[in-house]
């Protein structure tokens, strides 16, 4: 076959990076684009292994190149990022071939890929619009929330902070300590309602040695190594009204006094308060204190169940993906429409940090690509059967009271479609489509005139 004498032009004038490497992955050629987007220069390139002119993160067990030169697969499109040779790491996607010569032999590889940078850069920039901290949304819900944040911080007020479990207490808890002058000093959240009221007592508020039997040391509790920082009281509605008194006092004066100690110590310390139970509803049980209650309710804020916030499904899911690739080193690119259309079907109890585990269970199947329905747990497609099932219930039931009152509506005025109509509210085509609909049997007569 007659090489094209233009084909060495057209390498050199696409955008894409493309070199060829022989079986030994030492690269053969190396275009005019790919050293724009590395940086190096051909002959730096030339008969170098690829792994150490690309330098990808794909490169070793899950490089695309390797598997398409042992079995023959291409690849296109896979996301990667490779270091330049000023160490700067570029978002790519890379395109895999095998390099065939003139009589159909294999010569080597060949791999393409283009720069992704002003893409991703994009796609941050608009991520960002919906970000405060760790948290991400496009809800207006969380917007609200995102708005107050930085006035929040500025103050060194309690705050209450209310929301299922797992919709991001800890996570917006975060944001106000590292939005407000505190950033710097400790940030440190405990679960309350895990602990009992006297191993509570110990790690909020230290002991002294030979407070307890195994009270050998001094130890400090978390009010005291949070000072000059913010402490986060996870789940204070299950604490007891005992211990709630304790707390109440160090809210109120900001001094506590450790576990067989005699002297009392001043923290300078931001309380945050956070639950998932209704605290007003617990008050009035006797099990949460009215007085405590008013001082930790200086600021509220309340977090939406994320089956409140669907729009954030798929930005939240991309995040996590974006996270996992990076912990595992892996490219995978999303979630194709119809998985996404079973995550946005789910109501989700255990809220965001069930997504979260959804999407890690999904990566765990898939090993490449996009992740598809049969990467997604099983639970997911029978809550969705039992949505369809319960919709079909509904509409039976509504189609069923409309015939009924139909019905009821013809008899009452003798069949007068008019009148019937005027009766439902309703205009005289749309009963009469209606009629149609439901096979509603009417008498020859329309029962304009009333019988004698």
């Amino acid at each position: 076959m007659e090489k094209s004498p233009v084909m060495p032009h057209i390498l050199e004038s696409i955008t894409d990076g493309l070199f060829t490497v022989d079986h030994s992955y030492r690269v053969m050629s190396f275009n005019r684009a790919a050293e724009k987007i590395t940086g190096i220069p051909r002959k730096e390139a030339l008969a170098r292994k690829c792994w150490d002119v690309l330098r990808s993160n794909l490169c070793g067990d899950d490089c695309p190149l390797q598997k398409t030169m042992r079995d023959g697969q291409p690849f296109i499109n896979i996301p990667a990022y490779i270091t330049t040779k000023a160490n700067k790491q570029i978002p790519v996607s890379i395109s895999t071939a095998l390099l065939h010569g003139d009589q159909g032999e294999v010569l080597g590889g060949v791999e393409t890929f283009r720069d992704n940078s002003i893409a991703v850069s994009k796609r941050k920039k608009m991520a960002s619009c919906y970000r405060q901290g760790e948290m991400v949304s496009r809800s207006h819900l969380m917007n609200k929330i995102f708005t107050l944040l930085p006035k929040i911080a500025e103050s060194d007020s309690t705050v209450l902070i209310e929301g299922d479990t797992g919709t991001g207490k800890e996570v917006l808890a975060r944001a106000i300590h590292n939005l407000s002058s505190r950033r710097d000093k400790p940030f440190i959240a405990i679960n309350c309602g895990a602990l009992p009221d006297t191993l509570l007592e110990s790690e909020l508020f230290g002991y002294k040695a030979g407070a307890f039997t195994d009270a050998v040391s001094d130890k400090p509790g978390y009010f005291a190594l949070a000072d000059g920082g913010t402490i986060m009281l996870d789940e204070l509605g299950e604490t007891s009204p005992a211990f709630q008194a304790k707390l109440l006092r160090v809210i109120e004066e900001r001094e506590f006094q450790p576990l067989g100690g005699v002297e009392k110590k001043h923290v300078n310390i931001r309380i945050l308060a956070a639950t998932n139970r209704d605290l007003e509803a617990a008050i009035e049980n006797g099990e949460f204190r009215q007085d405590l209650f008013y001082r930790i309710n200086i600021v509220r804020l309340r977090l939406p169940a994320l089956r409140r916030r669907k729009e954030d499904i798929q930005l939240l899911a991309e995040c996590f993906i974006e996270k996992l690739n990076n912990l595992q080193g892996k490219a995978i690119t999303g979630i194709n429409r119809e998985a996404m259309q079973v995550l946005l079907q789910y109501d989700y109890p255990g809220n965001i940090r069930e997504l979260e585990n959804i999407v890690e269970h999904a990566f765990i199947l898939c090993t490449e690509g996009e992740i598809t329905t049969d990467h997604l747990p099983d639970y997911l497609f029978s809550a969705a059967t039992s949505i369809e099932q319960n919709t079909s219930s509904i509409h039976a039931i509504r189609r069923s009271s409309e015939e009924e009152a139909i019905v009821k509506a013809l008899q009452k005025n003798n069949f007068n479609r008019l009148a019937t109509a005027k009766d439902l509210g309703m205009h005289k085509t749309t009963l009469f489509r209606k009629i149609k609909k439901y096979n509603i049997h009417l008498p020859d007569t329309d029962g304009r005139t009333a019988p004698r």
